[in-house]
């Protein structure tokens, strides 16, 4: 079964039950054996692999998210002041995820960082008068933080020449672009890395790992702990598996399965799909001449995660070329799901949620409608405001994941889109889910160290401290107010990473 060692028939109970087998689960498993080498934890995936679905390499950009190139987390104020403060969260979130990568293969529980991660400089590419103003403001503030030492900013077309030969080729001399560059940043395949650590969880650790199980219904009982009915897809068979605490993993099917919980934290969540595609090629001669992430501003009433952006990918030792992504509609939840996740997820306590969330994003909806839309001549056309001479030729659309947006309950609006990653835990802190989209995997470490420390905080503050500063040498410290400490995590890090800038 794809090299994973998996366990045939669960227990009736456990200590820790995990739903879903991407990068989220597969990290969370790995935190909770490392600091409790005794629980009983398993891991129940509906499919016959791990990372399937958001976390499968082509199903992201594969941007190791850290806020060195995208624009939507330095929005400009009414007083067109820039707040970098968000963009440093994230920055800071990266950082986490990868000081956990580097304690897995520290500790031999991974290998080959090669094979997961690589340095791939980050760049801001902005055209205009208006918008080089604001991304050289913008390069002002941020290389006032730690965690943006380095920045480059230029106008100059010979510089940019040597840092994007691809999009400068036959651009007239008096264009007005802008663009900031970090050499910092990573490509990362999130697919390859979920799976090198289920196969630490599946075959070096207690944790059981079972392929083709789905989770349905939960159900909270008398007695404090969760109840399931798991379902072997291979055999057609169910049982029913108890235990103390769930997490919800599961990408866009989260949602549905922590409405099934009843917790009143659940109350009015619903959910919209929103899948993608890109357009990629594998043309040498243009890869060879991309070697960055460039990332531009959205389009008016664009979502946060149709930025468009021009990629160089690097999956299973082969590189590529990746722009987009462009909106496309499917009510499924998962690329694996059903046409009947969306009509099935509405009911009385969130269709207020979605309603007033489809009333007041009417614009996005025209937006979404125009890109479904749209042929390949037409997405040609957008590439050719990054490279002039993209040949139709040369490019293949692929399908990218599905993501389900946020929608929560709002007093004024009724419900609002959130373009985010958020954890929904219940009071007594016995299950946890993780819902939304961006930036999703490049996170997947300080979330679910968000989720330690909201359902086990008196552990967290006790028994397995020593173990949390062992793993995550920064932890209970900010990393944008100690620029000593930020250069140390990342010399650290990029030495285990075997990483290049």
């Amino acid at each position: 079964m794809h090299g994973l060692k998996t366990t045939h028939t669960p227990k009736p109970s456990y200590d820790v039950v995990l739903i879903g087998g991407g990068i989220m689960s597969a990290t969370l498993a790995t935190l909770l054996h490392e600091l409790q080498p005794d629980l009983e934890i398993a891991i129940f995936e509906r499919l016959g692999r791990f990372a399937q679905e958001s976390s499968a390499a082509w199903n992201n950009a594969g941007t190791g998210h850290s806020a060195f190139c995208e624009l939507n987390y330095t929005v400009p104020g009414a007083d067109g002041s820039i707040n970098i403060s968000k963009a440093e969260k994230i920055a800071e979130q990266f950082e986490v995820s990868k000081q956990f990568w580097a304690y897995l293969l520290k500790k031999d529980h991974i290998s080959n960082p090669k094979e997961f991660i690589h340095s791939c400089p980050h760049m801001s590419l902005v055209f205009g008068e208006y918008d080089t103003t604001f991304l050289q403001k913008r390069h002002a503030e941020m290389i006032k933080s730690p965690l943006f030492k380095g920045m480059e900013f230029t106008t100059d077309h010979q510089k940019l020449k040597e840092w994007i030969p691809l999009i400068m080729s036959k651009r007239k001399e008096n264009e007005k672009l802008a663009a900031t560059k970090m050499d910092l940043g990573t490509d990362v395949n999130f697919g390859t890395l979920t799976r090198k650590m289920a196969r630490f969880l599946s075959e070096d650790s207690k944790v059981e790992v079972f392929l083709y199980h789905e989770a349905k219904d939960l159900d909270l009982r008398s007695d404090g702990r969760w109840e399931m009915k798991i379902k072997d897809r291979l055999h057609q068979h169910s049982q029913r598996v108890v235990t103390d605490f769930v997490f919800i993993g599961a990408g866009g099917y989260a949602l549905p399965l922590l409405e099934s919980s009843d917790i009143p934290e659940s109350e009015g969540y619903g959910g919209f799909p929103v899948s993608g595609e890109w357009l990629v090629t594998h043309n040498e001669k243009l890869v060879a001449q991309h070697h960055a992430k460039v990332y531009t501003q959205a389009p008016l009433n664009a979502p946060p995660m149709s930025v468009p952006h021009l990629d160089l990918r690097i999956i299973d030792g082969k590189k590529a070329l990746l722009f987009g992504p462009f909106a496309s509609f499917s009510t499924k939840f998962l690329k694996e799901g059903s046409y009947l996740d969306l009509p099935e997820s509405i009911n009385f306590k969130n269709i207020r949620s979605l309603f007033g969330a489809w009333w007041h994003n009417l614009p996005l909806t025209q937006y979404l409608l125009r890109q479904v839309a749209m042929t390949k001549t037409q997405r040609m056309q957008h590439l050719r405001e990054f490279i002039k001479d993209a040949d139709e030729k040369d490019w293949e659309i692929k399908i990218a994941g599905q993501r389900v947006q946020i929608i929560k309950k709002d007093e004024k609006q009724g419900g609002k889109l959130e373009f985010g990653t958020e954890v929904v835990v219940n009071k007594k802190g016995t299950i946890a889910s993780l819902l939304g989209a961006s930036p999703g995997a490049s996170t997947a470490a300080y979330a679910m160290l968000e989720v330690l420390e909201k359902c086990f905080p008196d552990k967290v503050n006790n028994e397995w401290h020593g173990k949390l500063l062992e793993i995550f040498p920064s932890y209970g410290q900010n990393l944008a107010n100690n620029p000593q400490l930020t250069e140390e995590i990342r010399a650290y890090t990029k030495e285990i990473l075997e990483l290049d800038y």
